[in-house]
């Protein structure tokens, strides 16, 4: 069993409330915003360039009607898994069934790309075998949110809509206390581009 980290992060949603507002032609993950760094990317664009480095691999989950995400992926040496669900139980058990062997992976989300770069870090940091890292803002719970390897097995048992929250029950919870909305702030609408935390 390798001792590497593995970043997922989740790009397969329909992001129906984004486009309801915006129009069915847009999809959030390519919208342009303004990242914690100061620079301009897209959504997801910030997202993997926060993400990537503190990972040995990190996988892409996308559909395949998402080309241009795909694409942006590669460029940042994702591996791209393509699914043909939003489901983010399908996703998750899609992306560690493809990557099985690690230590943790930290599982992002590819809308929430204000997360501060040390909020970021210090979850990637706290991985251990038999806990789940999450980041605390506010009394909240937050993402990303990191397994370690005892969970593999049951990540890759997911399905349907549902994401992992249902693995919190019973087990062991380190949670990290960050003064950091950004683990809260997802971007659901156009509005949402523009952070104004507090």
């Amino acid at each position: 069993m390798s001792e590497s980290l593995c970043a997922i992060v989740l790009a397969a949603g329909h992001g129906s409330r984004y486009r309801a507002v915006a129009g069915d032609h847009r999809n959030k993950l390519l919208a342009q915003c303004l990242g914690r760094d100061g620079t301009e990317r897209s959504v997801l664009e910030q997202v993997l360039v926060n993400v990537s480095p503190l990972a040995d691999k990190t996988v892409l989950l996308t559909r395949a009607d998402y080309c241009s995400v795909a694409e942006l992926g590669l460029r940042h040496g994702c591996e791209v898994v393509v699914l043909d669900s939003p489901g983010m139980g399908d996703s998750i058990a899609a992306a560690v069934s493809a990557e099985p062997a690690h230590r943790g992976w930290l599982i992002a989300l590819g809308d929430m790309p204000f997360i501060h770069a040390d909020t970021l870090e210090r979850v990637a940091r706290s991985v251990e075998d038999d806990a789940i890292s999450v980041p605390v803002h506010g009394g909240r719970y937050g993402h990303p949110v990191a397994f370690g390897r005892a969970f593999g097995p049951a990540l890759m048992a997911l399905a349907g809509e549902k994401g992992a929250k249902r693995l919190f029950q019973g087990a062991r919870i380190k949670e990290i206390e960050v003064d950091d909305p950004g683990v809260l702030w997802d971007v659901d609408v156009p509005a949402a581009l523009i952070f104004q935390p507090g």
